[in-house]
């Protein structure tokens, strides 16, 4: 949206030292920038735009032609575009500022994908504890059919995109040493989590999942390069704090810990280090891919595919501890493969009690997905720190969701205690880190 503009008409004989404009406008206004340099104009089809896409230059070439016989007239171009003619008194340029909102493309794209992420993690969130109200007795069957269901959705989706000419076979030939890394951590990350959740209450987990974010710090610095100024700094903190106030106020998450132990604590935090580490890899990937396909991007759905395939098979050499984590003996687990089937389709003697499938575990499988594709995509045009605070911001949107009468869900959830300051807090913290400081 223009705003305001300022323009004189400039001789084109004063050369490049006299493309000087010269704005109306003396002082800078809050959410406005521009450049006060043009440089010299080499050919006639050009437009003049800045580095960033909150500025543009428009140029506009007038002719005034004299001939015998003829009234003098002034041709206007359009933008971008020149008409050239004789002039007895030499051509005229009309350099002209279009003022507009500093506010880039790429910053609306990702302000998009986050609130799209936090969406997708909200309904995340309410649809597991939904899906387990039908498999409260199969809970281990419900992440199998996940698994299974991420390589069979993606590699469909790649193979259309591949027909499609979206993806090519220059990505589909980027090294698999980076996705079997990938495949790794989230399996292991998987079965330390699983290890720790078995013994630590469900109030504490959440309190150690704040590390998550302070490992991406970490490893993004280590590995990226990446420096933070000190607003970005301070805003983690206050999102870490605001979620931890959120969800463990009145919960008495620090006496959960003290029982549980030191060692399984440790392992938790071992298990976000995980998966902070897979994070800050596929950032990685996506950042080398951009070298090795000479400024190209790889599609998100090449990393989903092959580092999901990956996970599996690392999944399936887990089973026996995984399953056992579970409370289901490697021996039994075709029959409680079967019996979890015959629930999840509502089907046979032991569908009862599993009311509701298989509509709300299809449904969070689906959301899951959308999820993980939208937290990709955000880290891929991001960081993942943004991706992480967007699905941080998800916890208490969340909390608050189960406080509604939610169906097949009984007694709804009173409000923690400390909700509204924690909540406030997130949102500060949020507000601080998107913060630029002014030069």
């Amino acid at each position: 949206m223009s705003l305001s503009s300022s323009y004189r008409w400039l001789p084109s004989g004063q050369g490049a030292a006299g493309l000087r404009p010269q704005p109306l406008l003396k002082q800078r206004a809050a959410g406005i920038a521009w450049s006060d340099i043009i440089h010299p104009i080499r050919r006639p089809d050009i437009c003049l735009r800045s580095s960033r896409s909150s500025v543009t230059w428009t140029l506009r070439v007038a002719a005034r032609v004299s001939s015998e016989g003829r009234k003098d007239r002034r041709q206007k171009a359009g933008p971008c575009s020149f008409l050239v003619g004789d002039s007895e008194a030499g051509r005229v340029m009309e350099i002209r500022r279009v003022w507009r909102w500093g506010v880039d493309k790429r910053t609306v794209e990702i302000a998009i994908a986050a609130a799209a992420t936090v969406v997708l993690g909200v309904g995340n969130r309410v649809l597991y504890k939904l899906a387990l109200v039908p498999l409260k007795q199969y809970p281990f069957f419900l992440a199998q059919v996940a698994t299974v269901g991420y390589i069979i959705v993606y590699f469909s989706i790649l193979y259309i995109r591949y027909r499609a000419g979206i993806v090519t076979n220059e990505m589909l030939s980027m090294p698999k040493v980076p996705f079997i890394a990938v495949g790794l951590l989230e399996a292991l990350a998987a079965a330390t989590g699983m290890a720790a959740g078995a013994i630590l209450s469900g109030a504490s987990i959440p309190v150690l999942s704040q590390t998550f974010l302070v490992w991406q710090i970490l490893l993004s610095i280590i590995f990226l390069g990446r420096r933070y100024k000190a607003n970005q700094l301070l805003g983690c903190f206050l999102v870490a704090v605001g979620a931890i106030i959120t969800v463990a106020s009145g919960s008495n998450a620090g006496h959960s810990l003290k029982e549980a132990g030191i060692f399984w604590s440790i392992l938790m935090i071992i298990s976000f280090l995980l998966q902070a580490a897979d994070t800050v890899l596929k950032e990685i990937i996506f950042l080398d891919a951009k070298k090795q396909l000479k400024g190209g991007s790889v599609d998100l759905f090449v990393v989903n595919s092959y580092g999901s395939a990956f996970q599996a098979l690392f999944i399936c050499l887990l089973l026996p501890f995984l399953s056992k984590l579970w409370g289901v003996p490697f021996s039994q687990l075709p029959n409680y493969l079967r019996d979890g089937t015959a629930c999840f389709l509502n089907i046979g003697a032991v569908s009862i009690g599993c009311e509701g499938a298989p509509l709300l575990p299809l449904l969070f499988v689906i959301v899951n997905m959308g999820y993980n594709i939208s937290l990709l995509h955000l880290l891929k045009i991001s960081s993942a720190v943004v991706s992480c605070l967007a699905s941080t911001f998800s916890v208490p949107i969340s909390v608050y969701m189960f406080t509604l009468p939610l169906p097949f869900l009984g007694v709804a959830s009173s409000i923690p205690p400390g909700f509204v300051a924690g909540a406030v807090i997130l949102i500060l913290g949020l507000l601080i880190y998107a913060w630029t400081p002014s030069n």
